[in-house]
């Protein structure tokens, strides 16, 4: 199983976009899990979204984790939680951004030190991603798109393919 993280949740079309991803995860042979997916109330709680949430990353032997900066010049907040909480568990992650600029290109200079390593985000989220799964996937050019391009989301569910191929029952 995959879980599939992100801010596409927030996006009007997010049910559709999770059936994307779920669809694409699958032509590889991978069940994936989209938090939309969770069997909650009409008018759930906080708190059961995040139970909902945890139980789905608990199931789940990777993460695929869309960094694209959202609602700032960073990955979602909630996401970065979520990478955190399965590379914590040790299970395989890897992430991508649709944003092909480096984090200190994106971050505005308010008098504070801005971190200029050339990573595609802090270097918490970028060096999670490389002990834990892989490199950050990153186009060379922004797509039109950037919310509904899933070239390299489908990079991601590639690489996880490779590396749990040989883990599968036959």
């Amino acid at each position: 199983m995959i879980y599939l993280a992100g801010p596409d949740v927030f996006l009007p079309d997010a049910a559709a976009i999770g059936r994307r991803k779920v669809a694409l995860c699958a032509r590889y042979g991978l069940p994936a899990l989209y938090p939309l997916d969770n069997a909650l109330g009409p008018d759930p709680a906080s708190d059961a979204i995040f139970a909902g949430n945890l139980a789905m990353m608990d199931r789940a032997a990777a993460v695929i984790a869309n960094l694209t900066p959202f609602r700032g010049p960073s990955a979602d907040a909630g996401t970065v939680f979520e990478l955190g909480y399965m590379a914590g568990r040790g299970k395989l992650c890897v992430g991508y951004s649709n944003d092909p600029r480096p984090y200190a290109g994106r971050v505005p200079e308010d008098g504070h030190l801005i971190e200029d390593f050339g990573l595609a985000d802090n270097l918490m989220i970028a060096h999670a991603l490389d002990r834990f799964g892989a490199p950050i996937v990153v186009p060379k050019a922004a797509p039109a798109d950037p919310w509904h391009d899933l070239a390299a989301f489908e990079t991601c569910v590639r690489l996880i393919a490779s590396r749990l191929a040989p883990h599968r029952s036959v």
